[in-house]
């Protein structure tokens, strides 16, 4: 008589295999994950124009390579072309920035003067300079700053906008849940994605235009190149654009032009970081309603994990982590959590009536 069961014995030893293998495939290829979410990212924005164009007829091989070839010179190029500005600015700009430096610590030491607290010492001031001046410039060139990235993940893209279909129903199969949870769960997906994938870049490029317009009444110099960061440090979180504009008003107060630096005070605070709150508002009713928290530490935790692309991914997770517990209530509770949680979602066409669950407050 045996003391094991063979069947449960055989299901541990397959597990136990794949498990094995997925972390082998997982840390070799963990370094293309920025291409692979990046590539998700542009899946999900393009797919509607692909389903477009194959139903005018177009090839799809056709179709992938002039929707990539769009993407490219409208996303990567300027991007590129910004970032690329921006190292090549700060990279040479050492001495300036030391020069920056040297006349902060006199506007801070007129305060602790007069306020009679030391706010700065000079060890710490000289491991900012050294630090901003030597890691900035790599900071700024992580953001998709290899060819090798950016050719991974269209080559990925091409086969997800070429084979959408047909992977979208792999990877639905592979849910462990009721049909009408997986079909939440790729609404859900693909709103956060829209969400971040568009309104992150927009409100920040918003911010920047309102800014730039500051910028040039105010008389900044080179307002282009503060529009540049403006931009990029809106899509942080936390500090946001005020990374900008906080370090402009410093700059006049320091040269003596109190107006200027009142000016850029209201302009900072008052329309700068204002617009944010106005913009997001709108973007969450227009597009997803993504709370700010989840943003911010989604945010802060996407930039650790994945990089750049972190902008997007960072709340997407933290969302769907928050999903799936809902979901997880749902289809291992039977008794009172099947009517708490508002989880209703229109299932698609071809689904027959025996799949639709009664939801909260009516039939589904």
């Amino acid at each position: 008589m045996a003391f094991y069961d063979e069947d449960k014995l055989r299901q541990a030893f397959f597990i136990g295999i794949i498990g094995l293998l997925g972390i082998v495939l997982f840390l070799q290829l963990k370094s293309f994950l920025p291409a692979i979410l990046g590539a998700f990212t542009l899946y999900v924005l393009m797919s509607k124009f692909m389903d477009k164009l194959v139903a005018r007829k177009w090839s799809p091989a056709l179709a992938a390579a002039f929707l990539m070839l769009v993407s490219f010179l409208v996303i990567v190029v300027p991007i590129g072309s910004v970032i690329k500005m921006l190292i090549a600015r700060l990279s040479l700009s050492e001495d300036q920035f030391n020069h920056a430096v040297s006349a902060l610590q006199v506007f801070i030491k007129g305060i602790e003067d007069r306020t009679g607290f030391e706010l700065l010492t000079d060890k710490y001031v000289g491991q900012l300079s050294g630090f901003v001046a030597r890691e900035l410039p790599i900071v700024l060139g992580a953001t998709f700053n290899t060819i090798t990235t950016i050719i991974i993940m269209y080559f990925i893209l091409f086969f997800m906008l070429t084979q959408g279909s047909e992977m979208e129903d792999i990877l639905s199969q592979f849910l462990p849940m009721e049909k009408r949870h997986r079909h939440l769960v790729q609404k859900e997906m693909g709103t956060l994605v829209l969400s971040n994938a568009i309104g992150i870049p927009l409100i920040a490029l918003l911010q920047g235009l309102i800014g730039l317009v500051g910028y040039l009444i105010l008389g900044v110099k080179e307002p282009v190149l503060w529009f540049a960061i403006t931009c990029i440090s809106a899509m942080l979180p936390i500090v946001g654009a005020a990374a900008a504009y906080i370090p402009l008003t410093i700059m006049f107060f320091v040269a003596g032009d109190n107006l200027r630096g009142i000016g850029m005070l209201i302009l900072g605070f008052g329309f700068i970081g204002m617009s944010d709150n106005i913009f997001r508002f709108w973007l969450q009713k227009k597009i997803g309603n993504v709370h700010p928290l989840i943003t911010v530490f989604g945010v802060l935790v996407g930039l650790k994990l994945f990089g750049f692309i972190g902008l997007v991914f960072g709340p997407l997770l933290i969302s769907v982590f928050i999903l799936l517990i809902r979901i997880y209530r749902l289809e291992f509770s039977h008794t009172r959590f099947v009517h708490e949680a508002p989880l209703t979602v229109d299932l698609p066409p071809e689904s027959p009536p025996g799949n639709t669950v009664p939801a909260s407050g009516g039939q589904g």
